[in-house]
């Protein structure tokens, strides 16, 4: 039984679902929604969703794995094609169902379309030039998520999350064949980005939160995001080996903790924001049993 679960957990990227905990309460603190209870089941929404593309990736990639990532779950017999697709299907219903609970009908629909834009992106869109728009799509619905009938004021923190995960993405198609300069400095320029807009006071924030430690806690996470993540891709930059861009994705991944860190910090959550922070290291340590790539 320990060695199932522990396949499982490879299929579905278990640590990896750490990452996705604040995207819907950064979608829900920009909404003003943060205060309702049923706000902070909607995380287990997009965790379900998350693995669901996971074990989905590695169906659709069996194949491929085989050659070049054969030590994944399905080339290694570990898991079972048929298995993983079960575990891609049962997540995902999973996920649009806690969200319709917890949610009601607004968030329902966008993980409806979460869902939709999940399975695009597995089975048609990855081997495309469009992977990345795919996946950067795919985050800033779990963004919006959270902000149930106002999405548009949590367009900024999702478009903020989508641009450092279309950078993210496009390095990692380098991970085994290695990547080129211009696509580490198209990454390195997506994460400044999203640090500057995770940076610059908001001006929709609590006014107890601009001015004070809000604005203070926003810029230092984004500081610790643009700096870690930052400083792997500009190795990835120098030397565009696939090691380095395996490490750089591997660490734009992890970044996406400090990134909505500093965008719930922009709107005021900052106990929220240090909650979430507190599990980066959980997570480093995690990926060192079970890679999130």
């Amino acid at each position: 039984m320990s060695r199932k679960l522990r396949s499982l957990a490879r299929l579905v990227r278990l640590p990896a679902a750490l990452t996705v905990l604040g995207d819907s309460l950064t979608g829900a603190a920009a909404a003003g929604r943060l205060g309702r209870p049923r706000a902070w089941a909607l995380p287990a929404a997009s965790v379900c969703l998350y693995w669901a593309g996971m074990a989905l990736n590695d169906y659709a990639d069996r194949d491929l794995d085989a050659v070049e990532r054969p030590e994944r779950p399905l080339p290694s017999g570990e898991v079972t094609p048929g298995g993983a697709l079960a575990v891609a299907t049962g997540l995902t219903a999973a996920g649009v169902g806690i969200a319709a609970l917890a949610g009601g009908g607004r968030s329902a629909l966008v993980a409806s379309a979460l869902a939709t834009t999940v399975w695009t992106y597995d089975l048609v869109l990855k081997p495309t030039p469009l992977a990345p728009l795919g996946m950067a799509v795919n985050r800033g619905l779990d963004v919006l998520l959270g902000a149930g009938d106002r999405t548009g004021a949590a367009m900024l923190p999702a478009a903020a999350m989508a641009v450092h995960t279309y950078g993210v993405t496009t390095l990692s198609r380098g991970e085994v064949h290695g990547t080129r300069p211009e696509v580490a400095a198209g990454a390195l320029a997506c994460t400044l980005t999203g640090a500057l807009v995770a940076a610059y006071p908001s001006r929709t924030a609590p006014a107890t939160a601009r001015g004070s430690v809000g604005e203070l806690a926003a810029g230092a996470f984004a500081g610790s995001f643009a700096t870690t993540v930052g400083l792997a891709q500009a190795r990835a930059l120098a030397e565009p080996s696939a090691d380095h861009a395996r490490e750089a994705t591997g660490t734009g991944i992890r970044g996406m903790i400090p990134l909505q860190a500093a965008l719930l910090s922009r709107y005021g959550a900052v106990g929220t924001a240090c909650a979430l922070a507190a599990g980066a290291p959980v997570t480093a340590r995690a990926a060192r049993a079970v890679s999130v790539t």
